[in-house]
């Protein structure tokens, strides 16, 4: 191995670290779970969706890797308790937390429900205040940790028919610089990354949710300065940068990956 590939295998390598994922049964959780596996992290997978998070756990140890799934709703203190008790039970150890769990409902204000838009303030923002409360006393005991948040393009602006996704992912870009100054003096590291449109479960939905053409749709999504809607590794990729040691020195980041949609 050249001098180069041994620096850059030094940068990325995720040998002996331990990765919380939440939301990690399919989409974007589970290409950013299957990344930092495949750079050597010990991965617990967290989502309510039993049968997907135990597909995602079992694939990495397929390719050689280390995972678990642990079932947990984001909106519970107890849930989220009892996962990062797992973990440490497991592995013994938490260096990286990626609060990715999200729910998406494409309505205006009018025409929202109060349940639902308690489902996706709660998934999505609660969930981060609830399992990062849980994780970050840990990282600090081992001296510490590195924390991603997902957010969103319309983290940074407003979107049609998404006023609780648009509320709850600006509340998670800001809730992310507020928890980086508070951390910072614990070494623990908290950064957003900020996808646009991903070929994702979650993006079928949209599409549904609208009633809308999916083909239109999909060429709607791509219209931005580099053609294409992003992919799972776009996502992931990123987040293996912000929790590597390429990413020692940011904090209270927001990394928008999407194309160049809002340049």
């Amino acid at each position: 191995m050249t001098k180069i590939a041994e620096k850059a295998t030094q940068l990325l390598s995720l040998e002996n670290k331990v990765a919380l994922v939440s939301g990690g049964a399919s989409g974007i959780g589970r290409g950013i779970a299957t990344r930092l596996a495949e750079l050597g992290a010990a991965v617990m997978i967290l989502d309510m969706n039993v049968e997907g998070g135990e597909q995602t756990s079992a694939a990495i140890v397929r390719q050689g890797g280390r995972a678990r799934f642990h079932k947990c709703d984001v909106r519970s203190s107890r849930d989220c308790k009892d996962a990062v008790a797992g973990a440490l039970n497991g592995f013994g150890r938490i260096d990286i937390l990626c609060n990715n769990a999200g729910v998406i409902i494409r309505k205006n204000i009018v025409e929202l429900e109060e349940h639902e838009w308690d489902l996706a303030l709660d998934v999505t923002l609660k969930g981060i205040f609830l399992l990062s409360r849980e994780a970050i006393p840990p990282m600090i005991k081992q001296g510490g940790g590195v924390i991603v948040n997902t957010g969103s393009g319309w983290s940074l602006k407003g979107g049609p028919q998404a006023a609780s996704y648009c509320a709850a992912k600006a509340g998670v870009m800001n809730l992310t610089r507020a928890m980086a100054i508070d951390h910072g003096k614990h070494n623990i590291r908290v950064n957003c990354v900020c996808p646009g449109d991903v070929d994702t479960p979650m993006l079928q939905s949209e599409c549904e949710q609208l009633g809308e053409d999916r083909a239109t749709f999909l060429r709607e999504a791509a219209s931005r300065p580099l053609g294409r809607i992003g992919t799972l590794d776009d996502v992931a990729n990123a987040v293996l940068f912000l929790v590597s040691e390429m990413a020692q020195w940011i904090t209270g980041a927001c990394l928008l990956v999407d194309g160049g949609g809002l340049a």
